[in-house]
């Protein structure tokens, strides 16, 4: 085991993404890297983090040089490779526990690549301004439905009670953007009411 640094607050000094992928492991269950990023996909990904694969393997040995995860191989099923599945350990499930609830909180960091776009609008014509907020538009309520179909998956099982949560957070929160997306089209149209469209320079 590899020891880990510990921050001040008495918080082993793991990334973000490594107590992501624990906090995967808490919920009790065997999971491999797949199973990781499957329900990384679908639920961090909705407002935290969508790893790649690599990323995901790579937290996970993490973890396990750690001493907060072990692992072990599965024999195969017919046509099938071996598959490497990792499991919680009582010192990762108290790490955890104790960086869930002592760790610094970072506040959002909100960079909006739509709205920086609406602030160079006199720079663009009118219609290539509607056209950037309609296409955010379509991809938050494409969001939205994702998030709306992943509550529903995830079905009655408590151990997933405040994931859920946190997907009925997604759906509001894409539903929200495509709302506000909808509000500044209608100020862009106010605002080419009233004699100030944009001009391209």
């Amino acid at each position: 085991m590899v020891d880990s640094v510990v921050d001040r607050e008495g918080v082993p000094g793991l990334p973000a993404t490594s107590w992501a992928v624990l906090g995967l492991l808490s919920h009790g269950r065997e999971l491999s890297g797949y199973d990781v990023k499957k329900w990384a996909d679908r639920s961090l990904g909705l407002f935290y983090w969508s790893p790649s694969f690599s990323q995901v393997y790579s937290e996970l040995k993490r973890l396990e040089n750690s001493g907060y995860a072990t692992s072990r191989l599965v024999a195969p099923e017919a046509g099938t490779r071996d598959k490497r599945v990792y499991r919680i350990t009582g010192e990762g499930l108290d790490a955890v526990r104790t960086w869930a609830r002592t760790a610094p909180l970072d506040p959002p960091v909100l960079k909006h690549g739509p709205m920086l776009r609406l602030w160079l609008g006199h720079l663009l014509e009118p219609e290539r301004m509607r056209e950037i907020l309609a296409a955010h538009r379509e991809y938050a309520e494409r969001m939205r439905r994702r998030a709306e179909a992943d509550v529903a998956d995830a079905g009655a099982d408590e151990a997933w009670a405040y994931p859920r949560l946190t997907l009925a957070w997604a759906e509001r929160y894409y539903a929200a953007e495509r709302d506000l997306a909808d509000a500044m089209l209608a100020d862009i149209e106010e605002l080419e009411g009233n004699g100030h469209g944009t001009e391209p320079a």
